[in-house]
């Protein structure tokens, strides 16, 4: 068992994300808000 861990990881560039991936996580984290009313916790997108 300790043979496994002692492999190295199996991390390729082509892991990364692309650029236009990022940029829609980037614009959709912007246009997320959180609203409180009482109680609740709403998630409203303005697109």
């Amino acid at each position: 068992m300790a043979k496994i861990y002692s492999k190295e990881t199996l991390v390729t560039p082509s892991m990364k994300p692309k650029k236009e991936t990022v940029s829609f996580l980037l614009n959709y984290s912007k246009a997320l808000s959180f609203l409180k009313v009482g109680n609740l916790k709403l998630e409203v997108i303005a697109n």
